[in-house]
């Protein structure tokens, strides 16, 4: 008995000084960033846009509303909590390996042996019968000691694992979000150019009625006025044009919101959307922490260096502690005649991978690559990002120039057509002067409308680029 206690001290403790030799998984992947993303002025603030969350940042109620249900709803959100939620039965599985494995035997057994064996001349001489049974009921246990962080790498991988579908299913939503908001300001888009198409088919239709008088008073030719009637036309056909795409439009939506295509009641207007007025991007620096995909990224990388630890402690001898007890007895009437069929054993084994060493050692190997590779990805992860809110920047500023240009074009062009119509009324300007006044008009206001929608949909891009859409609350 003495001799067991000493094993069982001895070997834990080589197990407590191996176990401090137990390699740490660091992770020191972030790149080198800049301190500011270009074109930005970049400050560390709390009120960082991406901070905002997005049921504050949108103020349509109807673009809420359809955020919700597209949330809700959408194919690729249901997935990613699909995933999560096998993620997290992986992350259990990985937990329960540090507990000893526990398992209740019961068995009985009746073996006869020849009789023209040792063993069948000495259970008829000794025992007096042909055969011996025997009954066990015993429990077993065994515990693999973790000297070189298998277990602990394994779960460090499958809770970077687990980690990496939240943050999955933020970077989904952050760009659900974005998506939504880009196609209802299409949509807003398409109502205000089928506006402009209507009041421009209004204009058209006065300017062809006075051309018509001008003809009836024999002012003009019949010319002018199946000139100003074909303008009239084109105009016409810009409605059907609108109406098919607001149409389109609305389908789209409701698919990406996981319903059927049926039409959407907007309630703005594009020129009445109100998004935050500041621009506060922060420091490339906080995308490691605000960007879903970028933190994927990261945690991907984390996985592998994990696996990579796991793999490279395979090779290593595993040590394994067991132990069993029970009751044994060659008769049933004796199972249970305790203390004198109880019995227990101990034991420990160290096993050390001897064929199978090449075969670990390339899947080591093959575990090192991946992780390099995790960390390329990572980084250039990082960099798609900082681009991404750079380029978003620059069409935010470009836009609100192109918007003011646009938009001192189309009053100077209406105060055009204003005195066109004027002077084609005391006879100082022809019909094609009005016409291309009209024409021009009618282009300038459709640019300002498409300029405008393209601002919205630059600022939504900055927003999901710094990572922000994941938190409604």
């Amino acid at each position: 008995m003495n001799i067991k206690i000493n094993f069982i001290i001895t070997l834990f403790l080589s197990l407590a000084l191996m176990a401090c030799q137990t390699q740490q998984v660091v992770n020191t992947l972030p790149p080198g960033l800049p301190d500011q993303y270009r074109a930005g002025d970049s400050t560390e603030s709390e009120a960082n846009m991406a901070s905002i969350p997005w049921r504050d940042f949108f103020q349509d109620s109807v673009l809420k509303e359809l955020i919700d249900i597209a949330i809700d709803q959408n194919v690729d959100m249901q997935l990613a909590i699909k995933n999560i939620e096998a993620s997290q039965l992986m992350l259990r599985r990985a937990k329960a390996a540090y507990l000893p494995n526990l398992q209740l035997k019961v068995a009985a057994n009746s073996t006869n042996p020849s009789n023209n064996t040792m063993s069948g001349l000495s259970l008829g001489e000794f025992l007096g019968q042909n055969h011996v049974e025997d009954y066990t009921a015993a429990l077993s246990l065994s515990w693999e000691a973790d000297v070189w962080g298998k277990i602990k790498n394994q779960k460090a991988s499958a809770l970077a694992s687990y980690l990496q579908t939240e943050e999955v299913r933020k970077a989904v939503q952050t760009q659900l979000v974005a998506q939504v908001a880009q196609g209802y300001y299409q949509l807003l888009m398409l109502h205000q150019l089928h506006d402009i198409a209507r009041q421009n088919l209004n204009l058209n239709d006065s300017t062809l009625r006075i051309v018509q008088h001008q003809y009836e008073v024999g002012d003009i030719s019949l010319l002018a006025v199946e000139q100003v009637a074909a303008q009239k036309l084109a105009a016409a056909s810009l409605i059907p044009d609108f109406e098919q795409q607001i149409q389109i439009q609305e389908n789209a939506i409701q698919i990406l919101s996981g319903r059927l295509p049926q039409g959407i009641h907007t309630m703005g207007k594009l020129n009445t959307v109100v998004l935050p007025s500041y621009v506060d991007v922060g420091i490339p620096a906080e995308l490691l922490s605000k960007r879903p995909d970028v933190k994927q990224a990261e945690l991907a990388a984390t996985a592998a260096q994990a696996y990579q630890q796991s793999a490279k402690a395979k090779m290593y001898p595993s040590i394994v502690i067991s132990a069993e007890a029970g009751v044994n007895a060659l008769k049933a009437s004796n199972w249970f005649n305790i203390p004198a069929s109880v019995f227990g054993a101990v034991a420990g084994s160290i096993t050390q991978p001897v064929l199978q060493r090449r075969e670990l050692k390339t899947q080591y190997e093959i575990a090192r690559v991946e992780q390099e590779k995790s960390v390329i990805v990572f980084r250039q992860s990082v960099i798609n990002a900082v681009g991404e809110v750079s380029d978003a920047l620059i069409s935010i500023q470009k836009l609100k120039q192109k918007q003011q240009i646009a938009q001192d074009r189309t009053n100077r062009l209406k105060n055009a057509i204003q005195h066109a119509d004027l002077l084609f009324e005391t006879g100082m300007a022809t019909y094609l002067e009005v016409i291309t006044a009209q024409s021009n008009v009618l282009q300038s206001e459709l640019e300002l409308t498409q300029i405008k929608k393209a601002e919205l949909s630059a600022v939504v891009n900055l927003y999901r680029s710094l990572g922000g859409g994941w938190s409604a609350f």
